[in-house]
């Protein structure tokens, strides 16, 4: 991170990040991935197999190169909304904050969604901006990966369950 001085409206709008992709599938197929804690923990492509295990409400995803994440789940409005704090990555835990990470499915005239994620509360994450704008930095590249990632998996999984003439 440089040192680039912000102003408090610059960082309140640094506070969250926001992105969406439209994907060719039904809401109930990215619904299903969406629901997954943690389904974006990967190196650009979805795990079907990923490795999740609960300590209490909080799922606990391993990722064998990146490491262990935990989500707590916020909401389940299904088939639109989804909610879950993410709470700990490798390079903090659990009393560091979180961000809450929203995604809401949209369906598009003449077939297919839009899936939106917002991530926000990177403030509550450290005292001194340059830490959580850190943290947020490698998020923001990241979300654009993931949704992509997260889209070809489900039109993959869509295709694959689809009617055969």
């Amino acid at each position: 991170m440089n040192d680039t001085a912000y102003t408090d409206a610059e960082l309140a709008e640094l506070d969250r990040i926001a992105r969406q992709i439209d994907i060719d599938a039904p809401a109930d197929r990215v619904w299903d991935l969406v629901v997954r804690p943690g389904w974006y923990i990967n190196e650009g492509e979805v795990d079907p197999a990923q490795e999740v295990r609960y300590e209490g409400d909080v799922a606990v995803v391993r990722d064998e190169s990146l490491g262990e994440f935990r989500f707590r789940t916020v909401e389940l409005d299904k088939p639109c909304y989804a909610a879950f704090r993410w709470l700990s990555t490798p390079s903090r835990n659990e009393s560091e904050g979180s961000t809450l990470v929203e995604f809401w499915i949209d369906e598009r005239p003449g077939g297919g969604v839009t899936l939106r994620v917002v991530e926000s509360g990177f403030s509550g994450l450290a005292d001194d901006p340059a830490v959580w704008l850190k943290e947020r930095e490698g998020n923001d590249k990241g979300w654009l990966e993931e949704l992509a990632a997260g889209k070809a998996y489900v039109e993959k999984t869509a295709a694959a369950a689809a009617p055969r003439p």
